[in-house]
């Protein structure tokens, strides 16, 4: 009778400790945007020490993250490009923004500190439809005095997927070069007239690194961590500028969330002094139905704790936190929009 109660009471205890395990091997699963990568892949860290649930985000690009939710292969999907009202509805997903930052030139040139070349727009817009050839064509000359640039041909790297990046670059020359908007227009994936292709950010920095001459775009924590050399940009007021947090919290501080549907916001070529002309919100993609109401929940969970922890970490990769007054509009959306099969909110 003892050793019965025994192996009931080991039974038990065993039970529990799987249930104990179970929870603490909870795992959300995202996959999208390479844009936010490196804020996702600190955030993951932290949080699965802080809670024990873990994240696997694959970063494959913007195109495939949308494509991936709507199969419902994973529990989230990210991308830099907002999905119109008409799209989220098509597919009952819900949209908000995770993180904020900015995309950046980056060069391989001989002799060139980073942040010493200036470009413009027009002039990057015509680098990319291949009509300036050299760096020591007279448009780049013009705008560095005093920088010695090589008579290097240029090597244009592009993001050969389909990219969010892409879409918030394209976006900004698309603005800046008339010529540009009839000729590539923007996009995730567009037809480039010259160039090399890479994929992800990933991609583009190891191709920049290793081509001389070369110019590309990318996140600009994947220029930090690369060690590759950006560029100052003209921005709308007239001022060139540098990336960092700063220039990108500039530019997104006349955004109205609350008035834009899907919280889509468009931040390119944003009016004022010290805005970074590519700056971009990152977006998380989800099912307004749930039929996992308990892992809709752990995907919540995630962000919300991101929001309220992560942003020292953000400001450490030069990304920007999303301001709480935000967080407080994304978060009644959750409330409003997210419900298990029984209809009941998730949040």
């Amino acid at each position: 009778m003892r050793l019965n109660h025994f192996v009931k009471a080991a039974v038990l205890a065993m039970g529990s400790t799987l249930a104990v395990s179970s929870v603490m091997a909870a795992e959300i699963t995202g996959a999208g945007a390479s844009f936010p990568y490196p804020i996702y892949s600190k955030w993951a860290e932290a949080y699965k020490t802080a809670t024990g649930t873990s994240l696997n985000y694959q970063s494959i690009g913007s195109g495939g993250g949308i494509k991936q939710i709507k199969a419902k292969t994973v529990d989230f999907g990210a991308s830099d490009m907002p999905l119109k009202v008409e799209d989220l509805n098509a597919d009952n997903l819900a949209q908000f923004p995770a993180i904020m930052g900015g995309v950046v030139p980056v060069v391989n040139l001989d002799g060139v500190a980073p942040g010493q070349v200036k470009l413009t727009g027009p002039v990057l817009a015509d680098i990319y439809l291949g009509k300036i050839t050299k760096w020591n064509a007279a448009e780049i000359v013009a705008l560095n005095p005093g920088v010695k640039l090589p008579a290097d041909d240029i090597t244009v790297v592009y993001r050969a997927d389909g990219s969010g990046t892409s879409f918030v670059f394209t976006s900004y020359l698309s603005k800046t070069s008339p010529a540009f908007k009839s000729g590539v227009g923007a996009g995730t994936a567009v037809k480039w007239p010259v160039g090399v292709g890479g994929k992800g950010n990933e991609g583009v920095a190891a191709n920049v690194q290793k081509i001389k001459g070369s110019i590309g775009y990318v996140e600009y924590a994947y220029a930090k961590k690369n060690k590759l050399q950006h560029t100052q940009l003209k921005n709308r007021d007239g001022g060139f500028v540098q990336p960092d947090d700063e220039t990108f919290k500039a530019a997104a501080a006349g955004a109205d969330w609350a008035k834009t549907p899907g919280f889509a916001v468009d931040f390119t070529d944003a009016a004022g002094k010290t805005s970074w002309p590519i700056t971009s919100a990152s977006f998380i993609l989800i099912h307004k139905s749930q039929a996992d109401a308990a892992k809709g929940k752990e995907v919540l969970k995630f962000f919300d704790w991101a929001y309220k922890n992560g942003g020292a970490s953000a400001t450490e990769l030069d990304y920007v936190a999303i301001p709480a007054s935000v967080v407080k509009l994304v978060e009644e959306s959750w409330k409003s929009q997210i419900k298990d099969n029984a209809g009941k909110a998730v949040w």
